[in-house]
């Protein structure tokens, strides 16, 4: 398999990239020393060069310093994108500290499961994360606040003053009141001077971040990556899209640092090359294109729905997004109506990549040429071996072609969950991390067939979501479905859709009937559930398991319900 993928590998891509033995922080070294005058960070027009994010990495540095951080110490971060959380993750890098990444808007329960596996106590956090914090159990004198409103130009800063309803509405997005006996990053930082304590004795093996994923069961767990997981990654994906140019790239900075796509690509990739990142604290369409106009990006790396929307958006404000050269997509499936709408409209191509939290994350490419193909998860990355192997029995390879679970080896994938024996023992076999995840092979091309955990067994047939889900979406008027299974005690799970369409009433029968085109009959949906919206992460993939958990806490009685505006149902 791995033959047959390098012989689609855009020519200058090399079978083996190299694997660096040093810190995270030799990237903004590198790139601070290259092109020290080169815009790094654009956030709302205001620009720091690289000279000025070094100076302001190692001032963070010298603020966790004198927190008493060190090598190995472990350090939260609960924010958005703004230019702290960057210049906070060098500060950590610099001391050789292990950031752990929390997604700021999580519930508290979650905060503090996740911090006790870790057990990073010192906590840089938004301000409106920061309440959250101490309702999971975090003291306010080891929470550092951040007021993502303070690195705005002044003008800006002075109209978020004004006692007017549009600046009590920013205000309100962007801040908010801390706890007492918390303390002010932002003051902190300013009045720090630059770390020059020694160099850290930084090696491949050391461990730079923790990331939390559910993996390929849905049990919460952590995911500790090291310097050489994410510095390897960095080059693989920078040798897949070789033809960037260093110190002269603009990037959208828009995916969650917290998030492995968006930490490797922006906090990794974007510095290494010298870029210029315009960072935004959440995703607007508007805000992005007005960025854009200012300063023309080049490389967009994004989910899905972004590219949908930002495309849609430039449509209607007439913007020129042809400036665009780079666009990878990952997180979830790109549907080729998007890839098709998106290349025509910047004119150059977009390719998906594929991977996991631990995986740093990036495991597989489209090329960037006209060989690459939307919907597909691409080509193994240089330095990867894969296997697609029997579900039942992993020492067995499936038949080429056939659907197999995903195994892979690589310097970029980590070596197991954090203080979790029992889950590494099922992540991995004979060395090899069994991503659970279905796949088959075409001439080295990976396709995705389905998550091994979200499979659904009825009467000893197996069902893949994904599948009953395109089937609803090609033949009916459907905006959005997710299909997941519920338990029933006749054929072990049935198979529940729940859908957003324009509907006049929900019909089951008639949807069965008009699937039956496409599926066998123990495929087909035995429970329909019209709602208004479905739940996405802040990424975009659907919530299958929420919707699922709520389906079975309604118990609904009718195997038919209309939850929409003005309607009862379970998602009411």
């Amino acid at each position: 398999m791995i033959n047959q993928a390098h012989t689609h590998y855009e020519p200058g891509v090399p079978f083996e990239v190299p694997c660096p033995d040093g810190s995270v922080f030799e990237l903004l070294a590198h790139s601070a020393k290259a092109w020290p005058s080169a815009p790094a960070i654009d956030y709302f027009a205001r620009e720091w060069s690289y000279r000025d994010l070094m100076e302001e990495s190692l001032k963070a540095a010298r603020v966790l310093a004198d927190a008493g951080i060190k090598k190995g110490d472990v350090v939260s971060f609960a924010m958005p994108n703004c230019p702290q959380h960057l210049i906070a993750f060098y500060g950590a890098m610099r001391l050789g500290a292990i950031v752990a990444e929390l997604n700021p808007l999580a519930p508290a329960n979650q905060m503090r499961e996740q911090i006790e596996r870790h057990g990073g106590t010192l906590c840089v956090a938004w301000q409106k994360a920061a309440g959250t914090l101490v309702n999971a159990g975090v003291k306010p004198k080891n929470i550092l606040t951040v007021d993502i409103s303070h690195p705005l130009p002044a003008k800006m800063r002075a109209a978020l003053r004004l006692p007017v309803p549009k600046a009590r509405k920013t205000r309100k997005q962007m801040k908010s009141s801390t706890p007492r006996g918390s303390l002010s990053w932002d003051k902190k930082v300013d009045a720090a001077t630059p770390y020059a304590g020694p160099d850290p004795d930084i090696t491949a093996t050391d461990t730079a971040v923790i990331l939390h994923s559910s993996g390929t069961n849905g049990v919460p767990k952590s995911v500790p990556l090291t310097h050489g997981n994410i510095r390897v990654n960095v080059n693989q994906n920078l040798f897949w899209v070789f033809e960037l140019d260093r110190g002269a790239e603009c990037f959208f900075s828009l995916l969650p640092y917290f998030h492995a796509f968006g930490m490797t690509f922006l906090l990794g990739c974007g510095v290494a090359i010298g870029a210029c990142q315009i960072i935004l604290p959440t995703f607007d369409p508007g805000l992005a294109l007005e960025a854009h106009k200012r300063r023309p990006v080049s490389f967009f790396l994004g989910v899905p729905p972004m590219f949908d929307r930002i495309c849609k958006r430039s449509i209607e404000d007439d913007v020129d997004i042809s400036t665009i050269r780079y666009s990878v997509s990952g997180g979830m499936s790109l549907a080729s109506e998007i890839a098709e709408a998106w290349e025509a409209r910047t004119g150059a191509y977009i390719i998906e990549g594929y991977g996991m939290s631990e995986t740093s994350p990036t495991l597989c490419g489209s090329p960037l040429s006209a060989e690459r193909r939307p919907g597909c998860l691409g080509l193994p990355f240089p330095n990867m071996d894969v296997r697609l192997a029997d579900q039942e029995d992993p020492s067995k390879d499936v038949e080429d072609g056939k659907p197999g679970e995903l195994l892979v080896k690589g310097p970029q994938v980590f070596s197991g969950y954090l203080d979790a024996p029992e889950e590494n023992e099922a992540a991995f076999y004979d060395g090899w991390f069994r991503t659970g995840d279905i796949a088959r092979n075409d001439d080295g091309f990976l396709y995705l067939v389905d998550r091994s955990k979200d499979l659904i067994i009825t009467s000893g047939f197996n069902i893949f979501p994904s599948q009953v889900e395109g089937a609803i979406k090609r033949l009916t008027s459907a905006q959005d479905v997710v299909v997941v299974g519920i338990d029933n005690s006749a054929t072990g799970e049935e198979v529940a859709a729940v859908v957003k369409a324009p509907w006049r009433n929900p019909d089951l029968k008639r949807l069965r009937a008009t699937l039956e085109k496409e599926l066998p009959h123990y495929a087909l949906p035995r429970q329909l559930h019209l709602v208004g919206e479905i739940p996405h992460s802040m990424i975009g993939k659907p919530e299958r398991k929420q919707v699922r958990e709520t389906l079975i806490a309604a118990a609904p009685s009718e195997k038919v319900t209309d939850s929409r505006e003005g309607k009862t149902g379970p998602f009411s």
